[in-house]
């Protein structure tokens, strides 16, 4: 957490729809919303910190001849292999949190939203305010991955179960949106609650 911005967390699980409701509750409270996993994809372009923490501990495995990161490749082997996860997670966690932090204090907004995926996994609880978790049934969020990125329902599947448990994650959060059903039901829970945010923290 920052001394001059309320930071609140949006976070779930892969294929719970976090990132829609991150950009739509981000329009009704007239906030910045910071997306960690973008921080990520920048930090590993060729010769970004990421990349060159990747190149030295990994080596040549998951690079392309012309030195991109194959990140289909390693996406694949961090859902597969919990020992390659882990030490990628070490080395860009850190990265991406320092990016995370210099991104809101250059706003300096009264209120910020962070989304980060994997916030408690990380042990990113402490830096922010509040926690929103997007939540959404098992079954929903096989479907949605199976149809975003073209896997198996067992791949999916794996994708869920190399994460923290969802309802793990909403037990300790200050707020849950549950997304499991129409998005014209989550859009009114997520209007609610941006209303509650812009009459906190005015523009």
């Amino acid at each position: 957490m920052t001394e001059s911005s309320f930071l609140l967390g949006i976070t779930g699980g892969i294929g719970s729809g976090k990132s829609s409701v991150g950009r739509l509750l981000a329009c009704y409270c007239l906030a910045p919303l910071i997306d960690v996993d973008g921080c990520c994809r920048n930090l590993m372009e060729v010769d970004q910190p990421g990349w060159l923490a990747l190149r030295t501990a990994l080596g040549d495995r998951f690079f392309q001849p012309d030195g991109r990161l194959d990140r289909v490749a390693l996406r694949h082997h961090l859902f597969a292999d919990d020992r390659i996860r882990h030490q990628v997670d070490a080395l860009i966690h850190p990265l991406a949190r320092e990016a995370m932090l210099t991104e809101v204090r250059r706003l300096g907004k009264p209120l910020v939203l962070v989304e980060v995926p994997l916030l408690y996994e990380a042990g990113w609880q402490e830096d922010v305010d509040a926690v929103l978790v997007v939540y959404a049934r098992r079954g929903a969020r096989c479907c949605r991955i199976m149809a975003r990125d073209g896997v198996s329902r067992r791949e999916a599947t794996k994708a869920i179960a190399a994460q923290m448990s969802l309802r793990d994650k909403a037990a300790r959060a200050d707020f849950v949106i549950d997304n499991s059903h129409a998005w014209s039901i989550t859009r009114t829970r997520v209007v609610s609650l941006g209303n509650a945010l812009s009459e906190r923290f005015p523009v």
